[in-house]
């Protein structure tokens, strides 16, 4: 059964959570758990960027994406870990296209988190290419992907 969520614009009263739902990815354990070692969703980046959360009726945080407009790219999508399997990050993804498309972007650059690459292109996105490491950070490749926006 679909759970009943709204997905509204975050504002800076939610970077705490958002911060708090990002560092307590399961996906970012292990070798991954560098990127996100002291990261922080701030009032500025909620001001900046479509930073737009799904909420169940109760305000709990289900998950969350940052479109970035210039140059268009999906920056963040999260969903938390006891969300996921749900359809949340589908319907966010689909949120995150129509979000594009009235901004007019053709398309949307993803660079993955190595496990989420078969999730972005279940719905839709194309491998482009990949992005080498970055070291201290990150000491892996990254799939590129893009989104070709629906107008």
């Amino acid at each position: 059964m679909q759970p009943t969520f709204t997905i509204r614009r975050a504002t800076a009263a939610d970077a705490a959570r958002l911060t708090a739902l990002v560092r307590s990815s399961g996906a970012y354990r292990g070798r991954y758990a560098p990127i996100i070692t002291g990261y922080r969703v701030t009032a500025d980046y909620l001001a900046r960027h479509e930073v737009f959360l799904a909420a169940d009726a109760n305000d709990r945080l289900l998950g969350f994406y940052a479109l970035v407009l210039d140059p268009p790219e999906l920056d963040l999508a999260f969903v938390a870990d006891e969300a996921q399997g749900l359809g949340i990050g589908r319907r966010l993804l689909a949120h995150m296209l129509r979000r594009a498309a009235q901004a007019r972007l053709p398309e949307v650059r993803v660079v993955s988190h190595p496990p989420a690459e078969d999730f972005y292109r279940r719905l839709g996105a194309q491998r482009v290419g990949t992005v080498p490491p970055s070291p201290p950070k990150i000491t892996w490749e990254r799939p590129e992907l893009r989104f070709a926006v629906p107008h």
